[in-house]
């Protein structure tokens, strides 16, 4: 289990999955599986081989989106909610209050006091 205030996922946003699939595919050897997001499309889970946990995710962020195309990361939080009052106080931005991922847990996307956008995570127990 991640501690507190440590990256647990990486999540990239693409407006092409085939291309990075591809790529991550021949420069790394991941395999991946596909989840059904529902009204969300579908949701690209990246193995590294030898691993039967997904190291990363890939999802589809169209070109029409604002926001960035890379790499997020997440951060492991032990209260969410918290995590997420302590932002403003220390000068960042709450951008997306926390929501459930059934089977993940509890997400919430803040900016720090620079304008950096993170996600943090305060998983389901396992």
């Amino acid at each position: 289990m991640t501690m507190h205030g440590s990256f647990c996922w990486n999540e990239l946003m693409t407006p092409d999955v085939a291309a990075a699939k591809a790529f991550y595919g021949a420069a790394l050897g991941w395999t991946f599986t596909e989840e059904d997001m529902g009204e969300n499309g579908l949701y690209t889970l990246a193995f590294a081989a030898g691993q039967e946990k997904p190291v990363a995710g890939i999802f589809e962020w169209p070109e029409s989106q604002p926001g960035t195309r890379d790499w997020f990361p997440y951060v492991t939080v032990d209260d969410i909610d918290e995590a997420v009052g302590k932002v403003e106080h220390a000068g960042g931005k709450v951008m997306r209050g926390p929501w459930t991922i059934p089977g993940v847990g509890k997400v919430a996307i803040v900016l720090d006091a620079a304008g950096s956008a993170i996600g943090y995570l305060e998983a389901e127990p396992m």
